[in-house]
């Protein structure tokens, strides 16, 4: 999942994408417009982009945190236990098994 700002001449938006085989979320945030010339709409464009990243991650972390509990019941149900540690370390990730 990235994170990519979207400028246009009227707004800007910040928007991050999450995709697995099951699903998939889109987190969406508007900016004012990027193209600001005083220090006053500079600063208040890179405040807003702040206030939007701070959003952003807790809203990521919080789906995040869902998925996991969901595939925990789903694993559960299927009488099979996770390693809790191992799950968080790599959750969103591709497992790669060492060859060796």
């Amino acid at each position: 999942m990235a994170p990519a700002l979207d400028s246009s001449a009227s707004a800007s938006t910040l928007q991050a994408s999450y995709t697995s085989p099951t699903s998939s979320k889109t987190f969406s945030y508007s900016l004012p417009p990027a193209s600001v010339t005083t220090t006053t709409e500079k600063t208040a464009y890179l405040s807003a982009l702040r206030s939007s990243i701070v959003q952003l991650q807790e809203d990521v972390n919080g789906f995040l945190t869902a998925k996991m509990a969901e595939d925990k019941a789903l694993a559960a149900s299927a009488g099979l236990k996770a390693d809790d540690k191992a799950e968080e370390e790599n959750y969103g990730e591709e497992r790669v098994e060492d060859e060796g």
